[in-house]
């Protein structure tokens, strides 16, 4: 039993470099080597492909709803950008927050954020509608997998997010709106305008 165990060992170790210059003689040739099925006696390469979703620009019998939808692509197409770089800031600003020593000088790097946002970003915003406004809270729930005022809580404390939502709810909105593609029919649109953004339809 001792000695067939050794020989199928020996067998394996010399089978296994042969094996690997098999390998490496494939990606010298530019092989592609690929899972196969037979059928009805021909062998044909198999390949498992996943689910692709495409979408194209809605179009309406009525011309309210097709100006409605063209305001809200117009819109998105705006807003987008603004919410990938919030994103961005919120990033760059919690991994250098984990760089700094102490709650002090995290919370004088925060304030020199936030003012850094009301200069760049108060003139932008200033143009926006407030549909726009309301839109850009959405995206940023969509980017951020968080709401506005959870962000604004988490970075700047409770009481400007509480002050933030109040002066949200002065115009009719909500720091607290959340993205719901599945449940919302108007999120549904905006998750289908953004996959046209991201793949240049747009």
């Amino acid at each position: 039993m001792k000695k067939t165990i050794l020989i199928l060992l020996l067998g394996i170790g010399s089978f296994l470099p042969c094996m690997s210059q098999y390998a490496d003689s494939i990606k010298q040739q530019n092989v592609f080597v690929a899972l196969a099925t037979v059928y009805k006696g021909d062998t044909i390469p198999s390949y498992e492909l996943y689910e692709v979703t495409i979408y194209g620009r809605r179009t309406f019998s009525a011309a309210r709803k097709q100006r409605r939808y063209d305001k809200l692509t117009n819109n998105v197409i705006k807003m987008y950008p603004l919410a990938l770089e919030v994103k961005a800031i919120l990033v760059e600003t919690y991994l250098y927050l984990q760089s700094l020593p102490d709650d002090k000088s995290k919370q004088e790097h925060i304030s020199a954020v936030e003012k850094g946002v009301w200069d760049q970003y108060l003139p932008v915003m200033k143009k926006c509608t407030l549909s726009q406004g309301k839109l850009l809270i959405k995206l940023i729930d969509r980017e951020c997998n968080q709401t506005s005022y959870e962000l604004i809580n988490a970075f700047a404390g409770s009481f400007k997010a509480r002050f933030y939502q109040t002066f949200a709810a002065l115009f009719g909105a909500t720091l607290k709106k959340e993205y719901d593609p599945q449940n919302n029919d108007e999120d549904a649109m905006i998750e289908e305008i953004i996959w046209m953004i991201d793949n240049d339809m747009l």
